[in-house]
């Protein structure tokens, strides 16, 4: 039986809140939480309880919007003061995500370009709508896109998760590899636990099971000697930024490329447009340096002495020369080779659009 799409984040204007999956809880337990406040969102999305590049773009989107229905303001100034303050707020929470600037930036837009507080809360509401919307067809299209990589039988290594968790819906990494299954491919998947967090092991095994999919679990240090062993016939992972010369994903993408480079194999890269953030370069970007007890501690289990010094950053920058195509909803490009192609697409294209 095909089970109903996973849909992590649900804006729900006429309450005012926003439905979302708390992914830290996973794969334990299922569990639907409600952000109807600005703070509370943020805390989601600091704690990991949501997350994923494209996620964070659609809760950024509906947290500007959320905050436009809920500000309390005599003047349209002050409402401006107040929407401004929270999409300052949303944007604090994670620094290296280029897709959660993106959809801030469109549903403020259109807070900024209306007239009164009506109109901008009507406008919010529209823009927000819009960029989950234009998430859900573009996973789509980039499943449909990535079909051309995939053979007929494919062992497929990927790293973190690029689920519909981390979108709106069906996936960008895993949306290929939903749409290679549902043609009628022989697909297997081994996903990597993806320490410290374990997104991997959590998150995408349990997608992946959810829809029937063929997955194994392995450690990322088991990658290695599985694409030795010729166990591996491509790699594809999401991304949270792609800049000219790098593209940024979960630490431990870098490994698996060089890996995949040794070894001959495919590396593909799954991600929107909106991922791109060409006109910068990998020693511009800031890498988001997380919590050591999260390498130190596993959902309350000791993993390492309370006093060692931990070095914890959420992502690496993945040199574009070890990435084999870059698949988007556009069609697979590849850098520095398409840059000024990208550059005019993104000129063409609106967030809220396909």
């Amino acid at each position: 039986m095909k089970m109903e799409p996973l849909r992590p984040i649900l804006f729900h204007p006429h309450i005012p809140e926003i439905e979302y999956i708390e992914q830290t809880l996973l794969p334990d337990i299922y569990e639907v939480r409600k952000a109807q406040t600005v703070e509370e969102l943020a805390g989601a999305i600091r704690r990991l309880g949501i997350r994923g590049a494209p996620a964070l773009g659609c809760a950024g989107a509906c947290g500007v919007a959320l905050s436009a229905l809920v500000a309390k303001a005599g003047t349209f100034l002050e409402f401006l003061f107040l929407v401004r303050s929270d999409a300052e707020r949303l944007r604090e929470t994670r620094p290296t995500a280029v897709n959660l600037f993106y959809g801030i930036d469109f549903v403020l837009s259109a807070v900024l370009t209306s007239s009164s507080i009506e109109e901008a809360k009507c406008n919010a509401v529209d823009a927000a709508k819009a960029v989950i919307d234009a998430d859900t067809r573009t996973c789509h299209a980039i499943g449909k896109t990535g079909l051309s990589v995939i053979p007929d039988t494919a062992r497929i290594l990927t790293h973190c998760n690029a689920g519909a968790l981390a979108c709106a819906e069906w996936g960008t990494a895993l949306g290929v590899i939903r749409s290679a299954h549902e043609a009628g491919k022989n697909i297997s998947v081994y996903a990597c636990e993806t320490r410290p967090l374990l997104q991997g092991a959590r998150l995408t095994t349990w997608e992946l099971l959810r829809d029937g999919i063929d997955v194994t679990l392995i450690t990322d240090s088991m990658a290695a000697v599985l694409m030795r062993k010729r166990k591996i016939d491509l790699v594809i992972v999401g991304a949270d930024r792609i800049v000219s010369d790098a593209v940024f994903n979960k630490i431990g993408t870098y490994m698996h490329a060089v890996c995949a480079k040794a070894h001959n194999i495919p590396f593909f890269i799954a991600a929107p447009l909106s991922t791109f953030d060409e006109e910068n370069s990998e020693d511009k970007v800031i890498v988001e340096e997380r919590n050591p007890d999260e390498v130190r501690k596993f959902r309350g289990c000791v993993t390492g002495p309370e006093l060692v010094p931990v070095w914890n950053p959420a992502f690496d920058g993945t040199p574009v020369d070890l990435v084999t195509g870059i698949i988007t909803e556009y069609g697979i490009f590849s850098l520095p080779r398409d840059i000024e192609t990208i550059k005019q697409l993104k000129r063409g294209k609106d967030m809220g659009e396909t």
